[in-house]
């Protein structure tokens, strides 16, 4: 009797145990996997055009794997830039990253940090092979370690309603830089604001068009060069990078800016623009996912024009390129269980299906043509621009360090309120550049 009775209770103990070792290990219903936690960061933030498309696809891929996606995406600027490095220097990066693939990517690539396309291929050899090899972004060391989803262009948004207001033709092709003055002038005389823009976030797009408007697509990448001495090269590169921070400086000091540029954040420039306060803005292809988006009910206000030119530059050649993508970490790629889960996230969010959702009127580097259908009338006009640029060229500012970079736009500042020459801002930028 007391043997069965011991018997008994080492079986209920043996159940128990069970039961408690399944319970502290659970496994996904539809995969027969134990679930993965995936840290992924991604310029996907808030204010972003294809926010939406990339929470739909995100959650398609928790559904599809069981595993849980913790989402830190925030809005692309030199601060967010600068935490993601930080993040690599203090062990603290994610699994999955969509970051820029120019020089801004290149410390945590030569530490060693993110698996390279040629590594995850010896195990995963069907890894982004819907992708064109020739348009796959390669680092410095010839290596891609990063699948795109979609390239992008930079141009002119311009208000409709702010411009007939004010009795302004919509630009075209042929839309020169002293009539864009002009029209600026007139705009500010009327009430409006001429130029959507925050200085103290995103310099940047104006700073890329004033090098272009001062040189030409030929030598657009060209950057500055010091002397032994540490010294600013004063040649034709210098000189139209320091006329370039000059033409930004006549824009603030004509008041053809927001009142508030030195201090605004982005997003309320934006609004400035979409709310019909301001009449241009110069902004990339991902803002007309934004409009169509927030301003659905007034999009037929808003087109997509090319950025007014001077000098050497065509007013139809344009920034534009693919310059981001999907990395895995090292820290992702050699733990056995983040593994999989990693290779599948970005298999995922770069298959054709998915990139399909992302994409208007931006290049791509898929084997298979997207042929965007039923387009609302801002991305018709985006579409129009991108099918009668006559030249593209990829943002010089992509191939200087990150230092580099935010030393140059936070002087910006300095130059257009005159506490720092534009000559001094170069130097100093490429005194940086390492």
């Amino acid at each position: 009797m007391v043997k069965k009775i011991f018997a008994l209770f080492l079986s209920i103990i043996t159940v128990l145990s069970l039961c408690s070792c399944e319970s502290a290990s659970p496994v996904s219903e539809d995969t027969g996997k134990v679930p993965v936690i995936l840290n992924v960061i991604t310029s996907y933030g808030s204010e972003d055009g294809n926010r939406r498309n990339f929470e739909y696809a995100v959650a398609a891929y928790e559904n599809s794997t069981g595993n849980k996606v913790k989402d830190g995406s925030d809005t692309s600027n030199e601060e967010w830039k600068a935490k993601v490095l930080t993040d690599f220097e203090t062990g603290s990066e994610p699994d999955v990253l969509f970051f820029f693939t120019n020089a801004d990517a290149e410390p945590f690539i030569k530490a060693g940090k993110v698996a390279s396309l040629d590594e995850i291929r010896t195990v995963y050899p069907e890894y982004a092979t819907n992708m064109k090899s020739s348009m796959l972004p390669l680092a410095s060391d010839g290596k891609c370690y990063a699948i795109p989803v979609m390239g992008y262009w930079e141009n002119l948004f311009v208000n409709k309603a702010v411009l007939k207001a004010c009795g302004i033709s919509v630009p075209g092709k042929d839309y020169s830089w002293d009539q864009f003055l002009s029209d600026c002038e007139i705009i500010k005389s009327k009430g409006y604001t001429p130029i959507a823009c925050s200085l103290a976030e995103v310099s940047h797009y104006w700073f890329e068009y004033a090098v272009l408007n001062n040189g030409s697509i030929d030598d657009h990448l060209n950057i500055p060069k010091l002397d032994e001495n540490g010294d600013l090269v004063e040649d034709a590169t210098a000189e139209k990078w320091i006329a370039a921070l000059e033409d930004i400086k006549m824009l603030y000091e004509l008041g053809y800016f927001p009142e508030n540029t030195l201090t605004a954040r982005d997003a309320e420039t934006v609004a400035m623009f979409g709310d019909g306060k301001a009449a241009f803005l110069l902004d990339g292809s991902w803002k007309v996912g934004y409009f169509s988006e927030y301003y659905a009910d007034c999009l037929d206000d808003f087109t997509v024009c090319f950025v007014p030119s001077k000098g050497n530059r065509k007013t139809t050649e344009i920034i534009a390129g693919i310059s981001a993508g999907y990395f895995i970490t090292r820290k992702a790629w050699d733990d056995p269980l983040k593994r999989e889960a990693a290779v599948e996230f970005v298999s995922q969010l770069t298959s054709n299906e998915v990139i399909k959702k992302f994409v208007t009127t931006e290049i791509t580097a898929l084997k298979e043509e997207i042929v965007p259908q039923g387009l609302n009338s801002l991305q018709q006009s985006a579409a129009e621009i991108r099918n009668s640029t006559t030249a593209i060229v990829g943002a010089v500012q992509d191939t200087i360090s990150n230092e580099a970079r935010s030393s140059l736009f936070a002087n910006i500042q300095n130059v257009v309120t005159g506490n720092m020459s534009s000559h001094d801002a170069v130097e100093i930028a490429m005194r940086l550049n390492k």
